[in-house]
């Protein structure tokens, strides 16, 4: 792997090839070139070899990659040949939606414990709440004040904050006092941590902007034709 920092589009474009190879492995498709791959996958080909050249030479000229090698590379680069356990600050409707997810069990992410400052929700669990997806026994809600100490016991590794905007930092703050390096925040804020811990920030509100966008410029007029 070369010494230079690798961006978040590099990582992310390898989760998307990541996607594609498993519907190849899926489908029987032993070998594929990155034109093959560009083209099956609206992809760039380019920029799959150069994404690729970060972490070593995996194909053969001529021939192309073998799928499942590097289905078995890419995993290991995301670091998603083990389960991760993540823990969500929030038990609100966000909060349960996330933890209820029904395709966690298939993924490399445990969702462990909630946490939340409602006493008529601790306790319980997102199956007492609302509908427990795959986790027939749903996700234990824990009281929020019990997070410095529970985060050790469950060995969590990265936390989603579904929390109010004006209570993200505070809730962020207190995940890194607990030693969490990875965190996903749903609020709508931008937060500050330190340059050792990733703070991931999904707005919704930026992607149905972009979705505006699309529908605020005109129509070409083939575009038109279809309507």
């Amino acid at each position: 792997m070369k010494s230079e920092k690798i961006s978040e589009f590099t990582t992310g474009r390898l989760s998307i090839y990541l996607r594609c190879l498993n519907q190849l492995a899926q489908e029987g498709t032993e070998t594929i070139s990155s034109q093959g791959l560009a083209d099956r996958f609206n992809l760039n080909s380019a920029q799959i070899r150069k994404d690729l050249a970060y972490f070593g030479e995996f194909g053969v000229r001529g021939v192309g990659y073998d799928t499942e090698g590097l289905r078995q590379h890419l995993t290991e680069i995301l670091g998603l040949n083990r389960r991760h356990r993540v823990g969500i600050i929030g038990a609100g409707n966000l909060g349960l939606a996330l933890a209820n997810y029904k395709n966690w069990e298939a993924s490399s992410f445990n969702v462990v414990a909630l946490f939340d400052n409602d006493r008529a929700r601790i306790g319980k669990t997102s199956l007492t709440q609302g509908h427990a997806g795959n986790n027939p026994h749903g996700v234990k809600i824990y009281d929020v004040r019990e997070f410095p100490t529970l985060a050790r016991e469950l060995e969590l590794e990265m936390v989603a904050l579904a929390v109010p905007r004006d209570t993200a930092q505070a809730a962020l703050d207190m995940v890194i006092a607990a030693g969490i390096k990875a965190v996903l925040n749903f609020a709508p804020a931008q937060l500050e941590a330190p340059d050792d811990v990733k703070v991931k920030t999904v707005d919704l509100t930026i992607s149905l902007e972009s979705l505006s966008y699309f529908l605020a410029q005109p129509q070409s007029e083939g575009e038109s034709d279809k309507s």
